[in-house]
Formats: structure tokens, C-alpha cells, sequence
């Protein structure tokens, strides 16, 4: 990890560009495939996943007897497991809740609001080098709890035309509705236009590659919504003298590993201890598994020293991390002061490992600084916020006459004469 001593304020930007490619280098592949989907449908989907995952399929969609074999498949001590996170996960968002709001406004105004769910989702689970079925349980349950009617899952085959059995496991687990062996691209593509195979969503949610990412803002365009846009992977660790150097070491290589294009920061008030964490990295990193993609993430990564906790609080927020470490002597200054971060872990002991399965909260987050105004899956992405209002004669009696002065003065006059006509009614 390359170590910085004080960086002026005005080289912050660039000391922690994210290592992404633009968005222009992917625009033109991203634009031609949804072209292509939208025109030709699963046509188009067979090409790409023969293009991409290097596979022919017969059909898309994972059969009843393929989720059956392969929950047999998953040894009970990890179904275990993925029901006790699963049961965090529920407990958690299910306390996210609320009630219907009302409120009489004036006399004869009622108005209220209450929620209701987005009737059609659509999950992204990436494949890649790590089948991560822990994200079916992050999207898939609060979108049980949210009463979403079809829950549609799309990740991507291996080169034998399969799911990895954790997935599919998870996934009939959590109620999700259809399972769709297509990824990338073509699979964003399809949850947008609806093909023969795929049906068409209201909301993509789900991380993926920065390709992935491109896709669900294209998206947009086409009156889908998506959760946020979830690129690369991104901890920061806030660590002074009073921290474990071989704690912090772990967390920053527990992302390192999700891909080369990962980014973690270390940023301590000690250069000491940054020294001593950098040959800890090292040293854990040799055992890793994933020591080369591991390896191209640190490459890219940085200790910054700084002089106080305030300079080290004010460069955390430009940067808004993904996830935020914070072990120090004073954990409180961050925890009530950071005000850009999806997700905070707390002290020695909370690795952010734990927010990625088990401990309830959501690990599905803005990355590449929209942490700044974007929120992390939660129950409310889900669903949405209706409001509802009902007037009586009284009611607009009491409201008509400033409706109308509103309306003239905005030179709306049909808007005014909705509210005149009825008031000459009440009047004769």
C-alpha cells in the first residue's frame, strides 16, 4: 500500500480517484446490447451468454427440479448458517416497517400516506469469480417483507449451463419468484424490455461490474428504476495507535479480494502504524487464495497519515466510502459526526465481513461516492410511499378560495375553475 504524509486539501480528488474505467468506454458496448435485446429479444440473450459465459442453453430459466438438486447439494452446516443470517436479515428489516401516516389537516382535509410495494423486481446476483449468494438474501428478503408479487432473479451461468447450489438455495429460500440463468449486460437489458424468457421489472436492484453499473443507469432511461448505482467494492479504515494492525490488515484484504478493481484506504493519525499494517497486508496476503486479485486491488490502495481526527473526519466524507471501519481511542467523534457512508462498523470487533452475511444489516450499497447522497437496500427500496387525501364540503369550503388566488396567480385557469364550480354548487 503506498503510504501519504498530510496531502494538501486540493490533491484529495485525485489521491482518491476510484481505479474505474470512464463511463464512455463502456457507453457504446452497453447502448448496442440493449439495441439488440430490445429488438430481438432471447435471440439476442442466447448470443451474448454464448459470447460472455461461454455456454449454450435450451432454456434460461432454472427448473423446480434444478433448485431441488441442488438444495440437496448444500451441506447442512452451511444451510445452517444461511438461515441464521437469513433470520438477521428478516429481524432487521422487518423493524424497518412503518405505519400508515394520517393527519387531519383542517377541518374537513384529511391526507395520509401509506405504503405499498413495487409489484415487479428485479434481483442481479453477480457470478464471476465468486457466486455470491449472500446478496439473494440481501435483496430477496426485504423483498418478501415488502410484498413484492414477482421477485425475478438473474445471475449468470457457468461454462456446464449452472447455478452455483448456494444460490439456488438461497434463492427458493427467500420466495424469489423466477430464476433466470443470464448475466451481464444482456441480463440488465432483458429485466428492462421484458423478452420471451424474462419478464419485464418495475426496479433492478443488485451490484455488479462496472459494465453492470452502466447498464442499470441505461436503464433508466427506459422507465426503469434501480436501487443506486453499485459498482466496485470500497472499505476505508479509520485506525489509530489503539487499533489491531492485524485486524485492520484483514479488513482491507476482505475487499481487496472481490476484484482487482476493489479500493481500500487506510487512514490513521500514526505513520507507524500504517507501517505496521502494510506489513501486515503483506503477510496475510501471501496465504490468500485470492492473492493475485488481491494483490491488483492493494496496488492500487493508500495509507494517509494525517495530523487529527477532525482533518481525518473531513477527508473520509469527500471520499465517502462504501463501507466505514472506524477503530480509534474515540469511535464516538466518527460515529456521531461521518456524514457519507452506506454502511459503518464499529471497533476492534466488527469486522465489516459480518455486514457482508450475517449480522442483519444490508450489504448491498453506493459505492464511487454516491454514498454522498444515496442510501444503502433497505425495506423502503421496495416499496413505495403513496399519499392519499379526501375533502369535504367543509373541507373545500376552507381551501377553495386559496386554491383559486394560487391558481390565477400561476395562470392555471382550469386548475381554478375545478375548485370554483364546486364551490358555486355549495354556494346555491
Amino acid at each position: 500500500m503506498r503510504l501519504i504524509e498530510n496531502p494538501r486539501r486540493e490533491d484529495w480528488l485525485a489521491l482518491m480517484k476510484r481505479p474505474t474505467q470512464t463511463v464512455d468506454d463502456i457507453e457504446v458496448i452497453v447502448n448496442q446490447i440493449f439495441e439488440d435485446v430490445q429488438k430481438n429479444g432471447d435471440e439476442a440473450i442466447a448470443k451474448y451468454t454464448s459470447k460472455f459465459d461461454s455456454v449454450n442453453l435450451d432454456s434460461n430459466l432454472v427448473s423446480n427440479h434444478e433448485i431441488e438438486k441442488a438444495s440437496e447439494s448444500v451441506a447442512d452446516e452451511l444451510k445452517d448458517a444461511i438461515i441464521l443470517a437469513k433470520s438477521n436479515i428478516e429481524r432487521f428489516h422487518a423493524a424497518q416497517k412503518t405505519e400508515k401516516v394520517q393527519l387531519s389537516i383542517m377541518e374537513g382535509v384529511e391526507c395520509w400516506q401509506e405504503k405499498r410495494p413495487i409489484q415487479k423486481v428485479g434481483l442481479y446476483i453477480p457470478g464471476g469469480t465468486a457466486p455470491l449468494f449472500s446478496t439473494v438474501l440481501m435483496l430477496a428478503v426485504p423483498a418478501q417483507l415488502a410484498g413484492c408479487k414477482d421477485i425475478v432473479l438473474c445471475t449468470p451461468p457457468n461454462k456446464e449451463g449452472e447455478i452455483a447450489n448456494e444460490i439456488l438455495y438461497a434463492a427458493q429460500l427467500c420466495g424469489v419468484t423466477k430464476i433466470i440463468k443470464v448475466g451481464g449486460i444482456q441480463a440488465i437489458a432483458g429485466l428492462t424490455f421484458g423478452t420471451e424468457s424474462i419478464p419485464q421489472v418495475y426496479k433492478i436492484f443488485g451490484p455488479g461490474n462496472q459494465y453492470v453499473t452502466v447498464a442499470k443507469q441505461l436503464a433508466t432511461k427506459y422507465g426503469v428504476a434501480i436501487d443506486m448505482p453499485a459498482g466496485p467494492s470500497e472499505l476505508l479504515v479509520m485506525a489509530d495507535e489503539s487499533a489491531n494492525a492485524v485486524y485492520v490488515a484483514s479488513d482491507l484484504l476482505s475487499q481487496a479480494e472481490h476484484g482487482s478493481d476493489s479500493q481500500v484506504i487506510l487512514v490513521t493519525t500514526s505513520k507507524s502504524f500504517a507501517e505496521n499494517v502494510s506489513e501486515e497486508v503483506q503477510t496475510q496476503l501471501a496465504k490468500l487464495p485470492r492473492k493475485e486479485m488481491a494483490t491488483d486491488a492493494i496496488n492500487n490502495s493508500k495509507s494517509i497519515v494525517v495530523n487529527n481526527f477532525e482533518t481525518a473526519l473531513d477527508l473520509i466524507d469527500e471520499y465517502g466510502p462504501e463501507h466505514f471501519i472506524v477503530t480509534t481511542k474515540n469511535d464516538d467523534y466518527f460515529v456521531e459526526n461521518i456524514g457519507n457512508s452506506g454502511s459503518v462498523f464499529i471497533g476492534n470487533y466488527t469486522p465489516e465481513s459480518a455486514g457482508d452475511y450475517a449480522s442483519g444489516t444490508n450489504h448491498t450499497l453506493p459505492t464511487n461516492g454516491f454514498s454522498k447522497a444515496y442510501s444503502g437496500v433497505n425495506l423502503d427500496s421496495f416499496q413505495k410511499s403513496m399519499t392519499f387525501q379526501k375533502i369535504s364540503k367543509k373541507g373545500i369550503q376552507n381551501i377553495g378560495n386559496a386554491i383559486e388566488l394560487m391558481a390565477e396567480a400561476e395562470g392555471l385557469q382550469a386548475h381554478k375553475n375545478a375548485v370554483t364550480l364546486r364551490l358555486k354548487d355549495l354556494k346555491s
